[in-house]
């Protein structure tokens, strides 16, 4: 195989508990994410556009759909000689099951893989996160400001900050310290858990830190601070757009609102940034003459007969007449039934909704996740 400039490793073996019953039986990076696609999409996706033709996807938790969804190839257009996605599940066993003890050790298991590509550069980034990102541009100043490592960080409120790790840097954005969750943040520059390391250094830290018995084999908690120790040259590269960590039911649902919003800055319709995701056959959707549908997402094979305000229904789901939803999320294959009102609440894929029967609260702080038949 020839040599890649620059090799993708997405790290999607999270357990997602935070998701409920969402994750129960699906892996999170799976998940369904507005109105057609699944969450992996969107990493996916910036790897095809941003010229990264290489990418090895590590899974661990519930992985089997998973597993046969990314190694679709030609869904992402990976299907060119010398391209593709490659499903690594994990190699050491705990307990007779396979796991990764850590991000990091979750590459070190990789090594071979990595190695066989050549690559001199070795992208790692989440699974689990919605946005749009050319990481050709980031390389571009990897390599310009000749970094052993470069961090993309987005600028959050010194509020916001003690909830990640946070980059402290100087006047060339050259990371000094790393601290993770600070109490009293010196910076606002969040980790967004998106690295570039040049390969040949990232490989002898990862073999050192397997040395380590005390280790957590964590980018965060090892690798990162032992390279700051080190002197290596380490710079944040700052990133401007739209990002979300869509970790729990609240942060979900706001990220599939946030594209009801028309300055939102995502924008999955952009034809010069395609996110790729599985064709689903189905008919086009149906409005009956009587239904009223506002500011929303109607996808394909949805048969509307009542009322939808604010709310991202995905495929084949059914409303039917005289039910309300509003500000609601309905995943696919769900059924609304006469007079129901669903509002400011997730509906899983597959969930009957009973004539008359009233879910989610309008008023409530938390939102509602309906993953059994009501």
């Amino acid at each position: 195989m020839r040599q890649n400039q620059m090799l993708g490793m997405i790290l999607a073996g999270g357990r997602g508990t935070r998701l409920e019953e969402l994750t129960t039986k699906v892996a999170k990076p799976a998940v369904f994410f507005g109105g057609k696609y699944r969450i992996i999409d969107f990493p996916l996706s910036n790897c095809a556009n941003s010229g990264v033709n290489v990418v090895g996807v590590l899974t661990q938790y519930e992985s089997v759909l998973l597993n046969s969804y990314v190694a679709q190839d030609q869904r992402w257009g990976l299907d060119a000689k010398d391209s593709g996605i490659y499903v690594l599940p994990p190699r050491e066993k705990s307990d007779g099951f396979g796991m990764y003890r850590g991000t990091a050790d979750a590459i070190t298991q990789n090594i071979d893989f990595i190695d066989q590509n050549h690559p001199e550069y070795v992208l790692i980034l989440s699974g689990d996160h919605i946005y749009k990102m050319d990481y050709s541009q980031m390389l571009a100043e990897h390599k310009a400001k000749k970094a052993d490592a470069t961090i993309a960080v987005l600028e959050v409120t010194l509020k916001e900050a003690s909830r990640f790790g946070i980059m402290n840097v100087d006047a060339e954005d050259r990371i000094y310290e790393f601290e993770e969750k600070p109490k009293e943040p010196k910076s606002n520059l969040a980790s967004m858990g998106i690295y570039i390391f040049s390969w040949k250094l990232l490989r002898r830290a990862l073999l050192d830190d397997l040395k380590e018995k005390d280790s957590a084999h964590d980018f965060g908690k090892n690798i990162i601070p032992g390279m700051l120790e080190s002197g290596k040259r380490m710079f944040a590269w700052r990133f401007k757009g739209y990002w979300k960590d869509v970790g729990t039911l609240d942060s979900l649902w706001e990220s599939n609102m946030d594209l009801l919003d028309e300055s939102n800055t995502l924008d999955i319709m952009d034809p010069s940034w395609r996110i790729y995701t599985e064709d689903v056959a189905a008919p086009p959707h149906f409005i009956q003459e009587h239904a009223t549908v506002k500011r929303s997402i109607i996808n394909q094979g949805c048969v509307i007969d009542g009322t939808i305000i604010n709310s991202v229904l995905f495929t084949n789901v059914v409303v039917e007449e005289g039910a309300v939803v509003r500000d609601a999320v309905i995943m696919p294959n769900s059924i609304i039934r006469k007079g129901a009102i669903v509002q400011r609440c997730i509906v899983a894929e597959d969930i009957e909704i009973r004539e008359n029967a009233v879910v989610g609260d309008a008023h409530s702080e938390l939102i509602e996740l309906v993953a059994k038949n009501r």
